[in-house]
């Protein structure tokens, strides 16, 4: 997955949870798990790009 495509779907996912959190509230089981998967791909941008720049 490029650098983009990461970002891409970090920017959906950040789009769906606001949707979702002004829908069902930020404690919804909607807005929990659209948070986790929001993390998860935080997560992935974190450990592929950012440790790379720091570690150099």
């Amino acid at each position: 997955m490029s650098k983009q495509e990461l970002i891409t779907l970090i920017e959906k996912k950040r789009s769906e949870l606001f949707q979702v959190v002004s829908k069902n509230g930020l404690n919804s089981n909607a807005a929990i798990y659209h948070s986790q998967e929001l993390d998860r791909l935080l997560n992935e941008y974190n450990r592929i790009y950012i440790k790379k720049i720091i570690s150099h």
